[in-house]
C-alpha cells in the first residue's frame, strides 16, 4: 500500500482506501462485496453474486464481512490523515449499499492507526493450532477495541464450557461435511494449486482432515477430495472468544463486521492471529443455544480462537 505522505490527491487516497477495503477477511475468502471510488467518495455494497445461500441465507456473515472492508477503509482514511465520514445504510430505497464513506477534516493518525494500517496487508486467517495463548494485556486491549465498534469480545476460559462450544462446533462441521447441498457450496469456493478464479480458500493452506481431528475446534473440511498433507506446528488451542452484539440488525451486523477487523489488526500489530470457526452459528437452533448459554441473550457473531503465532 502507497505510505499516507505518498498519496497527494483525493484520487490516490480512495484508490488506496478502496485496495484496503478489499483485504479484509471473508467467510470462505468469498470477498462478497463491491468496492467503488468517484465523486470524491467510496460506497460498500453486498455482492449477491458471492452470497452463500446455503451457509448464509439471512446474509449475516456477507454483511459482516462487508463491515470489515469498510473498516480498513476507514483504517486507510486515517493513515492519510483524513477523518472518515461514514454514512451506513445511507439509502432505504438501495438496501444493498451498505455505507459510502467521504474524507472530511484533516487529524495526523495516531501510532495506533497507523500501526492497524500497516497491519492490514501482514493480517492472514490462521487455520490449525497456535504456539501460545494471549497474555491479558492484549486481551484487555482487544476487548476494548471490539467495544470501540459498538460489540464486545468475550472470551470462554471455563475448560467445561471451551468443551461445550467445541462441541458444537464439531457437531455443526459434521452436519455441514454430510449435507449434499453445504458441502457443494463449500466445494465451489476451493481453489485447487493452478486454479485462476479470484476468491475462495486455496486448499494447500488447510491442514489435513486427520491432524485437524485430533484438536477441540475442527476447521472445515476444505481438503475432503485434495490429496495431500500438511505439517501442523504447535499444540495450544488459544485463547476462545466470541464476538457478539446486542441486537442482531442489518447495522449492528455491520459494526459487528467492523469490530472483528479492529480485533483482527490489533492482534496482527501485536504478534497475535485469530482462527474462525463460524459453523454453529450458520445454524439457527445451535446459534441460539449459543446465545442463551454463552453469551447471556446477546447474539453471537462471530467464534473464534486467538493467540501467538
Amino acid at each position: 500500500m502507497a505510505r499516507p505522505e505518498d498519496a497527494s490527491t483525493t484520487t490516490e487516497l480512495l484508490h488506496d482506501a478502496k485496495r484496503a477495503g478489499e483485504r479484509a477477511p471473508s467467510v470462505h475468502n468469498t470477498r462478497p462485496w463491491v468496492v467503488s471510488s468517484g465523486d470524491g467518495a467510496i460506497t460498500i455494497s453486498g455482492d449477491v453474486d458471492r452470497a452463500l445461500s446455503v451457509a448464509d441465507p439471512s446474509a449475516r456473515e456477507l454483511i459482516i464481512s462487508c463491515g470489515a472492508a469498510l473498516y480498513n477503509i476507514r483504517v486507510a482514511f486515517r493513515a492519510h490523515g483524513l477523518l472518515p465520514d461514514v454514512a451506513e445504510l445511507p439509502d432505504p430505497d438501495r438496501p444493498g449499499l451498505l455505507a459510502e464513506v467521504t474524507p472530511a477534516a484533516t487529524a495526523e493518525p495516531s501510532e495506533v492507526e497507523q500501526a492497524l494500517y500497516e497491519a492490514i496487508d501482514r493480517r492472514r486467517t490462521h487455520r490449525g493450532p497456535f504456539e501460545a495463548d494471549l497474555d491479558d494485556s492484549l486481551l484487555d486491549d482487544l476487548g476494548a477495541a471490539a467495544a470501540a465498534e459498538s460489540a464486545a469480545l468475550r472470551t470462554v476460559t471455563d475448560d467445561r464450557l471451551i468443551h461445550s462450544l467445541a462441541g458444537l462446533v464439531t457437531a455443526a462441521e459434521y452436519l455441514h461435511r454430510y449435507d449434499s447441498e453445504a458441502a457443494e457450496e463449500l466445494s465451489h469456493w476451493v481453489r485447487s494449486p493452478d486454479g485462476r478464479r479470484p476468491g475462495g480458500i486455496r486448499a494447500e493452506d488447510v491442514p489435513a482432515t486427520s491432524a485437524d481431528e485430533e484438536r477441540l475446534f475442527p476447521g472445515r473440511d476444505y481438503r475432503a477430495d485434495i490429496a495431500g498433507r500438511l505439517d501442523t506446528h504447535g499444540t495450544a488451542t488459544g485463547t476462545v472468544a466470541i464476538l457478539e452484539t446486542q441486537a442482531d440488525t442489518r447495522r449492528s451486523r455491520l459494526d459487528a463486521g467492523q469490530a472483528l477487523e479492529r480485533v483482527l489488526l490489533t492482534a496482527t500489530s501485536r504478534g497475535a492471529g485469530a482462527a474462525f470457526h463460524t459453523q454453529p452459528l450458520e445454524e439457527p437452533g445451535l446459534r441460539s443455544i449459543i446465545a442463551e448459554r454463552f453469551c447471556d441473550g446477546a447474539h453471537p457473531q462471530m467464534i473464534m480462537r486467538l493467540g501467538r503465532l
